[in-house]
């Protein structure tokens, strides 16, 4: 039998179990993927946890994975034995064999392999649009990430400084400042002992930066708008640290006429053409090595709620997978 992670109900990491699932035969336009590997992201836990609300219940998780082709359904130009990544949906990734949209997935190179693939799909696509697509990073820009030791921030890191960027970056410690200096941050600001607002201001002597790519939300919103330049954009991609309250707009022009956008991966992934050219930029910095993909965290898929425990807890820096 087939085994997949599910929950019954909204709650913490204790609600994710291992039951059998019963997979059926590929419809029109899908696939029977045997998952590989799985990627976990902070959005799986919106999920479980009711934040992001699934249509029904029992529902698994998960939005990333890697694996082989085992079987096709009409209208699918696939092969038995392909291998394939994906990111973005359907959800339903914490599974050892699932069915997929044949358009939702992307065909991988022989040099990229399935736990680097499962790690670097969601994450890096969304690196890719944050970078080129929603402010697109020009040389000598100086730009503020928050979360720069964690899964996107330290793709972030790498593209940035490859298209000429300087980084600032926010993170929790000195053994994640460490980390995100080694991935290209030129200034890591440990925020639990330093205003980065502050910092932002000295580094930038007092002009501040042209974009803040911000995914922890509640924490950070605010304070972030303080470093952003005149006309400048807030990139709000996530919220590890809660929602952001609602905010009176008026306060965009009394901090200067800035911009806010709350982008997600699936829009700009949305169209077939758009995923490949997203999935192509991506494998293109990974091969040149100007981007590495740290898988530093690996559970058995089993043992999801402990790599769930382990996200909310900040004890992760990187990426993490999940192996059937």
């Amino acid at each position: 039998m087939v085994h997949a992670i599910r929950f019954h109900q909204p709650g913490g990491p204790e609600v994710l179990t291992w039951e059998e699932i019963e997979v059926g035969d590929p419809g029109p336009g899908q696939v029977r993927l045997r998952q590989t590997a799985i990627g976990l992201n902070f959005i799986d836990t919106y999920h479980r946890t009711g934040l992001y609300p699934l249509p029904s219940m029992p529902a698994i998780p998960g939005l990333e994975g890697a694996g082989v082709v085992e079987a096709v359904g009409p209208g699918v130009s696939l092969q038995i034995g392909d291998r394939v990544a994906y990111a973005g949906g359907p959800v339903g990734a914490y599974a050892e064999v699932r069915l997929m949209p044949a358009d939702r997935l992307v065909p991988l190179p022989s040099w990229i392999d399935d736990k680097q693939a499962a790690a670097m799909m969601l994450q890096g696509m969304t690196a890719q649009f944050l970078l080129r697509s929603c402010h697109p990073v020009q040389p000598g820009e100086t730009i503020l990430i928050h979360a720069a030791a964690g899964g996107v921030g330290l793709i972030l890191c790498q593209w940035a400084r490859k298209l000429g960027a300087t980084v600032i970056g926010t993170v929790g410690s000195d053994e994640k400042a460490e980390l995100a200096r080694e991935h290209g941050c030129t200034h890591p600001i440990v925020y639990t002992r330093e205003n980065f607002v502050e910092r932002v201001k000295e580094i930038t002597d007092g002009a501040g930066v042209p974009v803040v790519y911000d995914s922890v939300g509640k924490d950070t919103f605010m304070n972030s708008l303080d470093c952003l330049r005149p006309r400048g954009l807030m990139v709000l991609f996530g919220q590890s640290s809660g929602s952001v309250p609602p905010v009176d707009l008026g306060i965009l022009a009394a901090k200067g006429s800035i911009y806010v956008t709350r982008p997600t991966l699936f829009v700009y992934t949305a169209k077939r053409d758009d995923l490949m050219t997203s999935a192509a930029d991506l494998f293109d910095v990974v091969h040149s090595g100007d981007v590495k993909i740290d898988v530093r965290q690996i559970f058995a898929l089993k043992d999801a709620a402990d790599a769930h425990r382990a996200l909310h807890a900040r004890a992760t820096t990187g990426s993490t997978v999940l192996l059937p």
